[in-house]
């Protein structure tokens, strides 16, 4: 098991959230059909179990392989994969007051999220100015390695000011309902800003630098989660806030929840087309199962979330139907997804160590093989 875990990296927290938002957003539909709910308490409980085995399975990689930690955190390409510690921890929360209480009570479900809430906010903080830190003082990144998986770490805090008002019935009323409610609002700003200055570097690198590889064409479907997950939560500060703010704070957070989800929600439809076509021409290409297709699974869910929070504060049909639209996206990214990593792991190959990379031919043979790669090529 110690070394199995060896190559174990932050990156397989996805599949905590990519199961949990299964449960949640099935939750957040504006319909409801028979064993539905159950169904979602069943992804809830699933997350909770994958959440439970890899916090054991990721404490014996930091206690048995420090150096392959460390070797972790000084990666660009694995360090802002610590924001899905964050996520998942706050995913599995957020769902147990919103199915898992169905199974194992309100209370218990108060504990849980509450708990897990806090845990996940402060590392999603300390992500969110860790991460960028390394990136900037030890890393030494350039424009051009610029990938979508920039934006976890930023996203976390929006997790937290999604999923926060879940709580604010729970408090007592007064200043501690208004704290968290208006705390959630600060998570919401925070992550906003350091996403949307971050996101110009990611459009600009797809523009001017060419496709992603393969490998990492998933990855685009991170940008929804943002976008998502920020339409969700604006809908959740006007859901909550009743008998919380009142005035027009209360009020303009009503407005808000349409003015701003509405034109965010077109955004996040366009590059879910454009995401899409990449994916499209990836596959074409050959593009094969890596864990990064966990990238179609929460950025889609939160989505869907959105849709059904601008469907409740709008009614209109036509979000309805997005939002169905895009749970059964959702459930069927899931189901491949979950497929290929189970296959995975029963023969070994997702914990595998990385292949070393190829070494450089001979100078002398250099010129010969350019010639024989190009002809294949042609």
């Amino acid at each position: 098991m110690v070394t199995t875990v060896r190559h174990l990296g932050p990156n397989w927290y996805a599949t905590v959230m990519g199961t949990a938002i299964v449960g949640t957003a099935g939750a957040a539909l504006p319909v409801r059909l028979p064993g539905l709910r159950t169904l979602c308490a069943a992804f809830w409980a699933l997350s909770l179990a994958l959440l439970l085995a890899l916090l054991a399975a990721r404490a014996l990689h930091w206690r048995h392989h420090r150096d392959q930690a460390r070797t972790h955190l000084l990666d660009p390409a694995t360090a802002p994969f610590y924001g899905c510690l964050a996520m998942a921890l706050l995913a599995v929360g957020g769902g147990a007051l919103t199915v898992g209480r169905d199974w194992i009570g309100v209370r218990a479900a108060v504990a849980l999220d509450a708990v897990l809430f806090g845990a996940g906010t402060v590392v999603g903080l300390v992500a969110a100015v860790a991460v960028p830190y390394l990136m900037a003082v030890r890393h030494r990144v350039e424009a051009a390695q610029a990938t979508p998986v920039w934006l976890l770490p930023l996203v976390a805090p929006m997790v937290s000011a999604a999923l926060g008002p879940l709580l604010v019935p729970y408090l007592p009323a007064g200043q501690p309902r208004q704290t968290l409610l208006l705390a959630c609002f600060a998570l919401f700003g925070l992550s906003l800003l350091a996403t949307f200055a971050m996101l110009p570097s990611v459009f600009g690198r797809l523009l001017t630098g060419g496709p992603l590889p393969l490998v990492l064409t998933p990855t685009l479907f991170l940008v929804l989660g943002p976008l998502g997950q920020s339409t969700t939560a604006v809908g959740n500060f006007a859901h909550f806030a009743p008998g919380v703010v009142s005035g027009p704070v209360g009020r303009g957070l009503a407005v808000l929840a349409v003015l701003y989800g509405v034109p965010v929600m077109g955004f996040a439809l366009l590059w879910l087309a454009l995401a899409t076509a990449h994916l499209v021409r990836a596959r074409r290409h050959g593009m094969r199962f890596a864990m990064t297709w966990w990238a179609f699974t929460f950025p889609v869910g939160t989505c869907a979330t959105g849709a059904a929070a601008l469907a409740r504060h709008t009614d209109l049909v036509v979000y309805e139907v997005l939002a169905c639209a895009l749970y059964g996206v959702l459930v069927a990214a899931w189901t491949v997804v979950a497929a290929h990593t189970a296959r995975g792991l029963l023969s070994g190959a997702l914990l595998a160590a990385p292949r070393p990379a190829p070494r450089p031919a001979p100078s002398a043979l250099r010129p010969a093989t350019a010639r024989t790669t190009s002809g294949a090529v042609r």
